[in-house]
């Protein structure tokens, strides 16, 4: 038994574990395709397994997981992502700005068509982001549009140019994630270890650096608002709060929740100054034709669009048999209506303390992706980050379960299975329904 010990416990176990995961990294990055289901998750599964041994059973200083994590990114530093073509509308909006086109105005189809030749590798770019997103505004806010005027800056004559660019701009913004997340947990007396749970997963630095997810320099921007909120500097707070709301839209849901930890005045003032600075962000790109545009966009992720949903799913099959109910007409007022409840309940709480403003957040933001009809393995990140300041540990399984959402894709088609999604949410509902338990029955004893 002690051997064992010793053996889970070793240094060399965890090099070896090290070793091999810079191995599978380098083959997910260099050879491997969306498709291929079979090796996908043979090379998922023996990641994620070195990953939690690795922080579970080892003794390694942070100092070699850092490093680890840093190498790790690197590894796809020249490759083109495998599992998403949203790099090619990135780069394309990049391409518009430098040109003195606002992409919130003009569909990529639209500019084809009447500007066929406006840049280098412009029909490229138009046949890799696909379809979908051809015939679409920029649904991208002003801070993220930024990554992408840098990229066509350095590279304008090279995809594979401004793709490096990008990367690097997402592993600056993850270390800023490593130590923020570290001076915020020691602030908070909790072991600052615990940010490698969110650093060293696989579905993160596979979906933030290998696949150019911007939700990582979101989170860089709201965990220094964490940080700032709880250090009580909540102006720059705000300013960090706008920042990150200004890479993406999904921090907004956390802003009521703030309000028990600042108080009336102080809330208002954050709101104010948070709110100043997202519009000015959005000046230079402003128009009521804009305004229009944005908004319809934004819509049809509510309206239209569905992949690997669980509740919204379910809802769908239990009301199958009652005629012209288009349950995702009106899913966008479903959505609100749980929000609202949610975040009240959590607000009459009436909690002041920085881990209970985490927790609530947590729990709004878990709410908001499993009644949501959209949810790509990519936003969860959210939630890693947060679950490694409470107790519970669902999200680290969800984190693995979502390789099951990729079987969707075939090399041709996406075609959803009852059968993936299964494999993907059962798990993950009955841990969090353990939990959950556990947990109280904890509290009461």
């Amino acid at each position: 038994m002690e051997f064992n010990r010793s053996i889970l416990n070793s240094k060399n176990t965890a090099a070896v574990i090290g070793g091999l995961s810079v191995i599978l990294y380098f083959i997910w990055g260099y050879d491997l395709a969306r498709f291929e289901y079979s090796k996908l998750l043979l090379v998922y599964s023996v990641l994620f397994g070195g990953y939690y041994f690795v922080l579970k059973h080892s003794n390694v200083h942070d100092n070699w997981l850092t490093a680890f994590a840093v190498l790790y990114r690197l590894l796809f530093i020249f490759t083109l992502p495998n599992l998403s073509q949203d790099f090619y509308r990135f780069i394309w909006d990049g391409q518009l700005i430098l040109e003195g086109l606002n992409p919130y105005l003009y569909t990529p189809n639209e500019l084809l068509g009447s500007l066929p030749e406006l840049f280098p590798e412009m029909n490229t770019l138009h046949q890799g982001m696909g379809s979908l997103s051809a015939k679409h505004f920029s649904n991208y806010p002003p801070i993220h549009q930024i990554p992408f005027i840098i990229a066509s800056l350095i590279s304008k004559q090279s995809i594979l140019g401004s793709v490096v660019v990008l990367r690097v701009i997402l592993i600056i913004a993850d270390l800023g994630i490593l130590v923020y997340g570290k001076k915020l947990l020691k602030k908070l007396k909790l072991p600052t270890r615990s940010i490698y749970w969110f650093i060293l997963n696989p579905l993160v630095i596979i979906e933030l650096t290998g696949n150019l997810h911007f939700e990582g320099l979101m989170l860089c921007f709201f965990i220094i608002a964490l940080y700032f909120i709880h250090s009580n500097k909540w102006h720059t707070a705000a300013i960090a709060m706008a920042l990150s709301i200004g890479v993406k839209l999904v921090p907004v849901l956390s802003l009521p929740l703030f309000l028990n930890k600042l108080g009336w005045k102080k809330s208002i003032r954050f709101y104010i100054i948070t709110c100043g600075v997202f519009i000015i962000l959005f000046l230079p790109f402003f128009s009521f034709e804009f305004f229009e545009n944005y908004s319809a966009t934004i819509g049809l992720w509510f309206s239209n669009f569905e992949f690997n949903a669980s509740i919204y799913y379910f809802l769908k099959w239990a009301l199958a048999g009652i005629k012209n109910l288009n349950l995702i007409n009106s899913m966008g007022a479903v959505v609100t209506c749980v929000f609202v409840i949610q975040t009240s309940y959590q607000l009459l709480q009436k909690k002041k303390e920085t881990k209970a403003l985490l927790l609530m957040i947590f729990w709004v933001l878990s709410g908001y992706y499993f009644i949501s009809t959209t949810v790509h393995p990519w936003y969860i990140t959210n939630l890693l980050l947060l679950s490694i300041f409470t107790n519970y540990r669902f999200i680290i399984l969800w984190s693995y379960t979502l390789i099951f959402s990729y079987f969707a894709y075939g090399e041709f088609n996406v075609k959803e299975s009852s059968l993936w999604l299964s494999l993907e949410y059962i798990p993950v509902f009955v841990m969090l329904m353990w939990e959950i338990y556990s947990k109280k029955k904890l509290k009461h004893h």
